[in-house]
């Protein structure tokens, strides 16, 4: 068996689906496009070529086919087919930082979304008690379907910082600036523990960042933990 598989560059389970197989191919890209680490010193090209090829062989049911033969010596796999929960995550998965990359990724994307809302929310609350006598019962509910969407996404991000927190990787870390940062260094050795390199984190933003740029960070940190809170509150009032 090879030491490093196509899998092992994706970071997928050698059952993924190819659907897992494209979100870690796209997550990877973002991440390892050289054109967005000129301006860091990191040449990246080699990384994001075995990204593409590794993508190119899985993504081909045929090609995947034969690879798997060839490199495991496998004459039939059953893939799945469906997109399995964090419970049933197997141990070859739950190792993948991509997995969590993903997650915290999801995380953030949601609290977004989830903000746009609140903030809508509370604009019409804010309105004169007059202007809503006029508004009517359309606008009570738009209100409530809303709020049902809020609490949606509030109860998702729950599953998302569960799987988060089993991974070991503190809260002060899901922000996209240090979980990027963690993902370049994870692809170029993917045998290294992630937890250390977020230590590693903390000295390159130590040694490296000005003092304006340290407390952007830091005021970034606390309001995602403040707007992350804020959303959490939905899922208790569901």
């Amino acid at each position: 068996m090879k030491s490093r598989t196509y899998y092992d560059i994706l970071g997928v389970s050698r059952d993924a689906t190819l659907e897992e197989i494209t979100t870690a191919k796209n997550a990877l890209a973002k991440i390892y496009h050289p054109d967005e680490n000129v301006h860091k010193d990191m040449d990246t090209t080699a990384l994001m070529q075995e990204i593409l090829e590794a993508y190119r062989v899985l993504s081909d049911p045929e090609k995947r086919k034969k690879y798997n033969q060839d490199t495991f010596g496998e004459t039939v796999r059953v893939f799945r087919t469906f997109k399995v929960g964090p419970e049933d995550g197997g141990k070859e998965e739950a190792a993948s930082f991509v997995t969590y990359w993903n997650t915290a990724s999801k995380l953030n994307d949601v609290l977004k979304k989830s903000l746009r809302m609140m903030e809508q929310e509370a604009h019409k609350k804010s309105l004169p008690h007059r202007i809503f006598k006029k508004i009517g019962k359309a606008q009570k509910r738009e209100e409530t379907f809303r709020g049902r969407q809020i609490a949606e996404l509030s109860m998702q991000a729950v599953q998302y910082i569960a799987i988060l927190k089993m991974s070991g990787i503190p809260m002060e870390y899901w922000t996209p600036d240090a979980m990027n940062w963690v993902l370049i260094r994870w692809g170029q050795r993917q045998t290294a523990d992630y937890r250390v390199l977020f230590s590693r984190y903390d000295t390159f933003i130590e040694e490296t960042k000005s003092g304006t740029e340290k407390l952007r960070l830091k005021n970034q940190n606390r309001q995602f933990h403040h707007n992350l809170k804020k959303l959490l509150s939905y899922a208790l009032e569901a």
